[in-house]
C-alpha cells in the first residue's frame, strides 16, 4: 500500500482501539473454622472462588498458600528431629549445615536452632530470602548486610524470614533428606495432612484443588490453574528446573520453608488438634512430647522498637514470641495484638504474603482454637481497631460472631 499524507490524516482520525480487557473483580475468598481438641469442627465463614477459571467455589479442603503459619508447622518438624537425636536446639547449628554460619559482626558468637526460630540469630530482611535453584546459601549469608550490627545471636527479637531457609539446609543437613519430602515425612503424614511445601511434592489431584491467590484488582498473584504445573521452585539462572541440582544443606530456600506450605483449613484444625490434644494424633499416637511443645512454646518478651517486621511492627504486633510460636493478647500497654478482642492468650501464628492475611490461633485453656484466611487483601493494608492485623480480618472475625464486640 501507498503511502500518503491523505492515508496519514484519515488514519489518525480513526478511533482508538478498545483497551485490552481487563481481569473482572474477584470477591475475596475467605474462611473462619473453629475447632476442639475433641475433633469438634465448626465453618463460620466459607465464602468465594478457589479458582475464577473454574468457578470453583472454595472449601475447608483446599490447600492454599497459607503464608508464614509455614514456620509454626517447619518447628514442629525441628522438634521431632530433635526428640528422635538428630538436632539439638542449642548446639551450633553449624554442625549440621556442614559450613560455619556466623555473624560478620560477631563472628565467635555461635548460631543455634533455637535462635534461628525465634528471630534471634541478628538476621534481618535486608537479605534476599528468595533464591535462584542455582542459588548458595552460604555465599548470601556472608553479606554484611544481612546483618545487624547491634544484634548478637541470642539477642533481641527481629523478624526475619531468612532464618528459616538455613533451618531448612540444617533439617536436610542432619537428615540427607530434601527439606519438602522430610516435612512429609515427618509432619503432614504422620497427620493425615494432604499438602506440600511448594507443589513439588503434592499430587495433581491436590494440585487441582489449589486455591488461587488475587491482588485487589483481580490480578493473579500465585497459584492460578495456568501457572500451577510450572516449575515448583524459583528456576536456576539459566531458566532451568531440575530438581536434581538442588543442594542439600545449602539452599534450604526453595521449598519456602517461611511461607511455602499449601495446606487446607482442615489440615490446620489437625495441626491445631495435635497441639490442644499434648501431642497426640487424633488416632491417639505420641507425635509430641509436652515438654517439647512447651519448649516452642515459651514466649520471649519483645520489646516496643517501632520497627516492622514481618507481619507487623515488633512490641506491638509481635509482643510475645517462642521458637516459630507467636503469642496474642498480651496487656502489656503499647501491644495491640488482639484482634479478637476478648483478652484470652492464644498462641499459633499469622501469615501474610500474595495479598493473603491468615491465622491460626489456640486458645489452650478452654482446649479450641480459630482458622482463618481471607485473599485480596492490600499489601500495605488498613490496620483494624483492635489490634495492629488488617482491618480486613478483623471485620472477618466480626462476621464469623467471634469478636467481643460482636457478642
Amino acid at each position: 500500500m501507498i503511502i500518503t499524507p491523505l492515508t496519514l490524516i484519515l488514519a489518525a482520525l480513526q478511533p482508538a482501539p478498545p483497551p485490552a480487557p481487563t481481569a473482572p473483580p474477584v470477591p475475596p475468598a475467605a474462611i473462619v473454622m473453629t475447632f476442639d481438641a475433641r475433633g469438634g469442627e465448626t465453618v463460620r465463614v466459607l465464602r468465594g472462588q478457589a479458582d475464577r477459571s473454574s468457578g470453583r467455589a472454595l472449601s475447608p479442603d483446599d490447600p492454599v498458600r497459607i503464608a508464614s503459619i509455614s514456620k509454626f508447622v517447619v518447628a514442629l518438624g525441628v522438634m521431632r528431629l530433635v526428640e528422635a537425636g538428630r538436632l539439638d536446639l542449642d548446639a551450633d547449628v553449624s554442625r549440621y549445615l556442614g559450613w560455619e554460619l556466623r555473624s560478620p559482626h560477631h563472628p565467635t558468637r555461635p548460631i543455634t536452632l533455637a535462635h534461628l526460630l525465634g528471630h534471634r540469630a541478628g538476621l534481618t530482611e535486608r537479605i534476599d530470602y528468595i533464591m535462584p535453584l542455582d542459588g548458595d546459601l552460604p555465599t548470601a549469608l556472608r553479606d554484611a548486610a544481612g546483618w545487624d550490627a547491634d544484634r548478637a545471636p541470642g539477642g533481641a527479637f527481629a523478624y526475619a524470614n531468612i532464618n528459616f531457609p538455613v533451618i531448612a539446609a540444617a533439617m536436610e543437613g542432619a537428615t540427607g533428606e530434601r527439606f519438602d519430602l522430610l516435612m512429609r515425612r515427618l509432619v503432614l503424614d504422620p497427620l493425615a495432612i494432604d499438602g506440600c511445601y511448594n507443589w513439588a511434592s503434592c499430587s495433581a489431584a491436590t494440585r487441582a484443588r489449589a486455591v488461587s491467590l488475587y491482588r485487589p484488582n483481580g490480578a493473579v498473584a500465585r497459584d492460578d490453574a495456568a501457572s500451577i504445573g510450572d516449575c515448583p521452585v524459583v528456576p536456576a539462572r539459566d531458566g532451568s528446573c531440575d530438581l536434581g541440582r538442588y543442594p542439600l544443606a545449602r539452599h534450604g530456600a526453595a521449598f519456602s520453608p517461611q511461607g511455602g506450605l499449601r495446606i487446607s483449613a482442615r489440615g490446620l484444625a489437625a495441626i491445631g488438634r495435635m497441639w490442644l490434644s499434648g501431642g497426640r494424633t487424633a488416632q491417639g499416637m505420641r507425635f509430641l512430647t509436652r515438654a517439647s511443645l512447651t519448649r516452642l512454646a515459651t514466649m520471649q518478651s519483645v520489646a516496643p522498637t517501632g520497627s516492622t517486621g514481618g507481619e507487623g511492627g515488633e512490641g506491638t504486633f509481635f509482643c510475645g514470641y517462642g521458637l516459630a510460636v507467636h503469642r496474642i493478647a498480651h496487656r502489656r500497654a503499647g501491644c495491640r495484638d488482639d484482634p479478637i478482642g476478648d483478652g484470652s492468650a492464644r498462641i499459633g501464628h499469622s501469615g501474610d504474603a500474595y495479598s493473603l492475611r491468615s491465622g491460626l490461633w489456640l486458645d489452650r485453656r478452654r482446649r479450641t482454637g480459630i482458622i482463618w484466611f481471607v485473599t485480596q487483601v492490600p499489601e500495605v493494608a488498613p490496620r483494624g481497631v483492635r489490634s495492629e492485623f488488617s482491618a480486613a480480618e478483623e471485620a472477618l472475625i466480626d462476621e464469623a460472631g467471634l469478636s467481643h464486640a460482636a457478642r
